[in-house]
């Protein structure tokens, strides 16, 4: 059942005919416990009245036979009288009166099964006068009392339930209005008009759905965004080292000096070395965003890592790399490729901020992380928390970089379930970078 209009109607239609069925058997037990109290008081009342008036009717007639007399109009279809003698002879009956006795129980209320009938029976015992009177009705008329007050109870209803099964439909339609309006409008939007919805007339159980999309929209619309500053600074920051590829291979081409041309191909292998990097680090920001679910973490041996990574990286001859041997050994619990990129960005910036000087890695105080030391210029404090933002370059930008390595670092470390923390050194110029846990 895939309409929403559909499975309401069918739980309200449901739920109103459960309650209903609910009240007609409370009625029903109501109603017939009821009936029998008001009908065994009227036993009692019209055997009583009987008693009251045996002198009138006399004995039994000449011949011996019992007499009968009429029973009054409004009970007579429904009550039937006996008299007896307390030495067992019928005196008198009741038109319509069965002619067994009714009940052998000498006073009181009693049941018995007379003629193939169940009959309801009290008894009133006249000592004085010798007399035993006996009032009853029949249980199968109790019955259809009770089934007709039912009757007139459920008829219409029935009837009504084509009605109400209307007026249900009708209101569902009317309630779920304003999902169809919502889908409405958003079916006649365009592509490109990621603007939200006004939730001022939206109904409180269809606001959340509305506050969901509206969020949607705006991440929607903040990808977009950034995807097209990614597109375009791609695009400005390509542009530059291809147009100087392109003025250098010209001027070597044109070169009749052999340094001339040493030279303007020693700025092409640099050209290229920028471009090669920055669509790298493109390539790594993009993956980074189209990482679908985390990735699974293992135990990472740090120091084979950063080992690993950094001896495979071109580092300008005034710099140098130092590898604490404390990290030998030293393992964390992250994804061992995020945990690369991080490292390899975070040396990247090291050494680009840098003419000369020692990039340093080692191991944090009781194991909780390592950190990356440079010599560099360090990033001034009010910049600090602007660095990881992508494509930031700050007051001590390189030449050749693109804003994107500390970014990638950030991202990579929070992927494989690390945090990056950035901060300047105390006992000299230049930047430490730590890996943490968690």
């Amino acid at each position: 059942m895939r309409s929403l209009r559909v499975r309401l109607f069918a739980i309200l239609v449901l739920a109103t005919g459960l309650i209903w069925l609910s009240a007609v058997a409370w009625i029903y037990l109501g109603s017939k416990r009821e009936v029998e109290q008001v009908l065994d008081n009227r036993l009692q009342e019209a055997a009583r009245m009987v008693s009251s008036l045996v002198g009138a009717v006399g004995s039994a007639g000449p011949d011996g036979a019992p007499r009968t007399f009429p029973a009054p109009t409004a009970y007579e279809r429904q009550l039937s009288c006996q008299i007896w003698s307390l030495d067992g002879r019928m005196v008198a009956r009741s038109t319509g009166a069965p002619e067994r006795r009714l009940t052998d129980a000498p006073a009181g209320f009693s049941q018995r099964e007379v003629d193939g009938e169940t009959w309801r029976v009290f008894t009133v015992e006249d000592a004085e006068r010798g007399v035993r009177v006996m009032v009853g009705d029949r249980l199968g008329l109790r019955e259809r009392l009770v089934t007709d007050l039912i009757m007139g109870l459920v008829t219409p209803a029935i009837l009504m339930v084509p009605l109400l099964g209307m007026l249900i439909w009708a209101s569902l339609g009317r309630g779920l209005r304003p999902l169809r309006l919502m889908a409405r409008d958003l079916a006649g939007r365009g592509a490109d008009d990621m603007s939200a919805i006004d939730t001022n007339r939206t109904p409180a159980e269809v606001r959340p759905l509305a506050d969901a999309l509206n969020g949607l929209f705006l991440k929607v619309e903040s990808a977009r965004r950034h995807e097209r500053e990614v597109t375009a600074f791609a695009a400005h920051e390509l542009r530059t080292p291809l147009a100087g590829l392109k003025v250098q291979a010209q001027v070597a081409m044109a070169a009749t000096d052999p340094d001339v041309a040493k030279a303007a191909l020693r700025q092409i292998l640099a050209a290229v070395d920028r471009t090669t990097r920055l669509v790298r680090q493109l390539l790594d920001a993009a993956q980074l965003d189209a990482a679908g679910e985390a990735p699974s973490l293992a135990e990472v041996d740090v120091g084979a890592l950063v080992t690993e990574t950094v001896e495979g990286m071109r580092t300008p001859p005034g710099v140098r790399t130092q590898i604490d041997p404390g990290l030998r050994g030293y393992t964390l619990l992250a994804d061992p490729e995020g945990l690369r990129l991080a490292v390899r960005n975070l040396h990247e910036n090291a050494v680009q901020h840098m003419v000369t000087g020692t990039v340093a890695w080692g191991a944090r105080p009781h194991g909780e992380g390592i950190v990356v030391r440079d010599e560099g210029p360090g990033i001034p404090e009010e910049e600090l928390p602007h660095v990881t933002t992508r494509f930031f370059r700050g007051r001590h930008k390189s030449e050749t970089g693109s804003g994107l390595g500390l970014a990638i670092a950030e991202m990579a470390s929070r992927r494989s379930g690390l945090s990056l923390r950035l901060r300047n050194r105390t006992d000299r110029p230049g930047l430490e970078a730590e890996i943490l846990p968690g």
